[in-house]
């Protein structure tokens, strides 16, 4: 999966500052609590001493907590994504600005939030096809999503304008674009569409059109209500999937979101 350019996963010194963390909530429990039953200085401090020598002795009570708290997040982190999954599912799956091919009233529609010079969104752009291909139901949404420069924006503005302007064009195009090797400037993203039988002049023109800079907007802020923050991620049968997937676990979910 292509992401942001940040690290992703709990280091070393991340987990250890959590676990300090969660040291001094144990440690200051007690001691809250003394200070609310009315206990005097001294003996709020000896209760702070018994807690930290307990501390010490079972240090395996800071991995066990930080590993609930962890637990406990990725549980909120899952809530939080159901929820936004479901207040924004007509903007998923129904945007008439939005890319769509297959069965354009097929029972199951798959999202799919991507970058053209994403490597692992090359990678799985065979077995999408290959699903498109073999399903009939499926309706399948391309959520244009250029996190990787200026050539990945380059190339998700002329693959709109295509959208717009020549709709029986976006498949082959953006087939085009997937299969690409190396850079795609614009001057090769033109030459790739005047090959599929589009005017590369006219195609210049729509992609300055205004409305692609807004169509753009809402993507990055749906991906970003939705906590997508890398490209491939799939949406099937309101589920969240971010990175690349084979084709056996697509054809499982698309089967599963069908039945």
């Amino acid at each position: 999966m292509t992401r942001f350019k940040k690290f992703h996963g709990t280091s070393m010194k991340s987990l250890m500052a959590l676990a300090i963390g969660v040291s001094l909530s144990i440690a200051a429990a007690p001691a809250s609590k003394a200070a609310e039953d009315g206990l005097s200085a001294v003996q709020k401090k000896q209760v702070e001493e018994l807690v930290q020598k307990y501390i010490l002795e079972h240090p395996e009570i800071i991995i066990q907590a930080v590993q609930s708290m962890q637990a406990r997040q990725e549980q909120e982190k899952k809530a939080r994504a159901q929820a936004a999954l479901k207040e924004y599912k007509q903007e998923l799956e129904a945007d008439p600005d939005t890319p769509v091919l297959g069965n354009p009233v097929g029972k199951v529609t798959v999202v799919e939030f991507f970058d053209y010079r994403c490597g692992y969104c090359k990678r799985v752009f065979p077995s999408i096809m290959k699903v498109m291909k073999d399903d009939p139901n499926v309706r399948y949404v391309f959520k244009e999503f250029p996190i990787l420069g200026p050539e990945s924006v380059v190339a998700s503005r002329a693959a709109i304008a295509v959208w717009r302007t020549r709709k029986e064009k976006y498949g082959a195009f953006h087939a085009a674009l997937m299969s690409a090797k190396g850079g795609i400037p614009e001057a090769r993203v033109l030459k790739i569409a005047e090959g599929l039988g589009i005017d590369p002049k006219n195609l210049k023109t729509a992609m300055g059109d205004s409305a692609i800079d807004r169509i753009l907007e809402r993507n990055y802020r749906l991906a970003q209500n939705l906590d997508i923050n890398g490209t491939p991620a799939f949406v099937i049968g309101g589920k969240l999937v971010p990175g690349a997937i084979d084709l056996q676990t697509m054809k499982k979910m698309i089967a599963e979101a069908g039945s």
